[in-house]
């Protein structure tokens, strides 16, 4: 978890440009997945700019690509703890999507989305490479709306907090990390029928 982004360019490029106020330009990816190519916000002096990053790392003593840390720990852990400090990053998307076995052997599809339809921002932090910059998500435990689906989801930062996420201290990025509130996400299964709304 979260493992699949909903990126839909025209409404998401045009809602960040506006809302926070920096040339925001994405290409439109419906499935996009672990390794691919997303852009995020970052600090840019005292400003909001952006950045290309491939999503997912391999440290040395991985066998797999690690996409997603721990908010509860990610400021403690060896791998995230200087990125979280100096390179936190917010990846706006148009929803996220989980998967829950249901009856018969297919796990059913979820889109997870802002309830009013506007683009979400999660929570992020990035790694310079000599080929290019890395991203990893952050994820917290889930309210009690997405813990029906997943025992996890995205750390999601409100609009009003992006400028002290990128540029904030620690504490004030830790602060941050939680569930945001119930009513905030709406939950569809991908064949059009509404999820709980409990």
């Amino acid at each position: 978890m979260c493992g699949r982004l909903n990126v839909t360019d025209s409404s998401l490029s045009q809602w960040v440009s506006e809302t926070l106020g920096v040339d925001f330009n994405t290409t439109t990816n419906t499935d996009l997945r672990p390794t691919d190519n997303v852009d995020v916000l970052v600090a840019e002096d005292n400003d909001i700019g952006v950045c290309k990053t491939r999503w997912g790392i391999k440290p040395d003593w991985s066998k797999r690509v690690i996409i997603n840390a721990q908010g509860e720990t990610v400021a403690e852990k060896k791998t995230f703890k200087q990125a979280f400090h100096n390179h936190r990053c917010l990846v706006p998307c148009s929803g996220w999507y989980e998967w829950r076995a249901e009856a018969g052997p297919r796990k059913t599809k979820y889109q997870f989305v802002h309830a009013n339809r506007t683009p979400l921002l999660m929570a992020g932090i990035y790694f310079n490479r000599e080929f290019g910059a890395e991203l990893v998500t952050l994820t917290t435990q889930p309210n009690a709306k997405c813990a029906q689906i997943h025992n996890r989801m995205p750390v999601l930062i409100e609009v009003s907090n992006a400028q002290s996420w990128l540029q904030g201290s620690r504490d004030d990025a830790l602060s941050m990390i939680g569930a945001v509130d119930n009513e905030l996400i709406s939950i569809e299964r991908m064949n059009g029928i509404a999820a709980s709304d409990n």
